[in-house]
């Protein structure tokens, strides 16, 4: 049977398209509440595909609230993200935060506010519009468009400050760390939801429980004579089984990363060492005292001469011997949990072998990487790392669970279901994903 039409029926109207559709499409995003790191993601993609831009970027006010970071980008180098900084009224992006109004031009490089990121090529992308994110106590941040040419019109400037507004509301939601200084911690594990800041170091998304990096008192008793001779001798010989499966599952190591591993080869096999620490263990010293001795005279002797070589080397033996210490005499006191987000301090050769056997996912360092050999332990682990977490230690418990997004530097602590459904999500697409393709490199809707 037909149905005839009723004269009474809403007519019905075509599905909008073009610039229409996506803008509804953006507003229908951001009508719900996301998770911080998928509006970082999305946003800059959408407002971007909204206005015709090559390049969209979104900063985060942070620190003192006279910092702007980048934290979600399209367009330009997945590492920009969380490494480009400005202060407020620095380039023309600093320059509108502090003004509290848009500004666009039609050549960046000729504004007198414009600071270069040379590593960024930014100059393919003059046509530039940086719009404040406004909050109700002031700036939260900015949203730049660039594209290769056509100025913005005064239309797209209305537009893109428009679509950045609702960006506000999904900010404050976020609940960053400034705004939860005055609020007082719960009790045990009871770390209120919140995000901490740093900067990637090494990229990737991670999830699990909160972990102090633990090391050796040096007072651990453990055995000397010819019992503590044995333990030491059979974990030198675990390090270098270490080492050799370090090199074995790593067989793509950088020029640094080899050289670095070189030089863990020659403090294994330096006799001096071994027969110095024997001969202290067989007149009565424990490991544990002997090993320590070895390197506090290290130590010493490098800073008398203050040769920054030796200063590192004595870092490094130290961390030796810490390692070989508690292989030698294990204690539940240096045991961390399995799969846990490690916060340290820094990292160096006793992590790369003790604190590296639980596996952990993910590390969160509350300083920059000390030197070389940082970065190197922490590409060598291969999991995801940022650095600079300021305040870690005093926001975090043990036995948190955390989601580390090292691809954008941030550390969701105690995420809510949505955080956690969202970095399922995104795990579950990376490893349907072609061998090889960052999570950087994902581009797919958050419905």
């Amino acid at each position: 049977m037909i149905r005839e039409p009723d004269p009474n029926d809403a007519p019905t109207e075509p599905a909008p398209e073009g610039q229409l559709a996506k803008v509804l499409d953006y507003l229908a995003f951001v009508a719900k509440n996301r998770p911080l790191t998928v509006l970082l993601e999305e946003a800059p993609r959408r407002i971007a595909d909204c206005i015709g831009a090559d390049v969209a970027s979104l900063y985060l006010m942070e620190g003192d609230g006279r910092s702007l970071v980048l934290r979600g980008n399209v367009g330009l180098p997945s590492w920009a993200r969380g490494k480009v900084r400005l202060e407020v009224g620095e380039g023309i992006t600093g320059r509108a935060v502090e003004l509290r109004h848009p500004i666009a031009v039609s050549r960046a490089a000729d504004h007198a506010s414009y600071r270069e990121f040379p590593d960024l090529e930014e100059t393919r992308f003059p046509a530039f519009l940086a719009v404040p994110i406004m909050g109700t106590a002031g700036p939260l941040g900015a949203f730049v468009v660039q594209r290769e040419e056509g100025a913005f019109s005064e239309q797209e400037i209305c537009l893109v400050t428009a679509l950045t507004a609702p960006i506000s509301s999904g900010l404050r939601l976020a609940r960053l760390l400034d705004d939860l200084r005055a609020r007082p911690r719960k009790g045990r594990g009871g770390t209120q939801r919140l995000t901490l800041t740093g900067v990637p170091v090494v990229r990737g998304r991670a999830m699990g429980a909160v972990a102090a990096v633990r090391r050796p008192t040096g007072n651990d008793p453990s055995a000397s004579g010819s019992s503590g001779v044995e333990r030491l001798d059979a974990a030198v010989e675990q390090v270098e089984r270490a080492l050799e499966r370090l090199r074995r599952d790593h067989p793509q190591l950088t020029a640094d990363q080899s050289s670095f591993l070189d030089s863990l080869d020659l403090m294994v096999q330096d006799q001096h060492l071994k027969r110095t620490a024997r001969d202290q263990i067989e007149s009565g010293a424990t490991v544990a005292e002997a090993l320590g001795a070895i390197a506090r005279a290290a130590t010493r002797a490098a800073e008398e001469k203050g040769d920054a070589f030796l200063i590192r080397r004595a870092r490094s033996l130290e961390g030796f011997c810490d390692t070989l210490l508690v292989l030698a005499a294990p204690t539940t006191r240096a045991a961390l949990p399995a799969k846990a987000i490690v916060v340290a301090d820094d990292l160096g050769v006793y992590d790369l072998f003790v604190t590296a056997r639980t596996r952990p996912v993910g590390f969160v360092l509350t300083k920059p990487p000390a030197d070389v050999a940082t970065t190197l332990v922490l590409e060598v682990l291969g999991v995801p790392a940022v650095s600079e977490v300021s305040g870690a230690f005093r926001w975090l418990s043990p036995g948190d669970i955390a989601i580390l997004d090292a691809d954008h530097g941030l550390l969701l602590v105690n995420p809510t279901r949505a955080d956690i459904g969202a970095h399922r999500r995104r795990t579950k697409r990376e490893q349907r994903s072609s061998p090889g393709q960052s999570s950087a490199e994902i581009k797919k809707d958050e419905r």
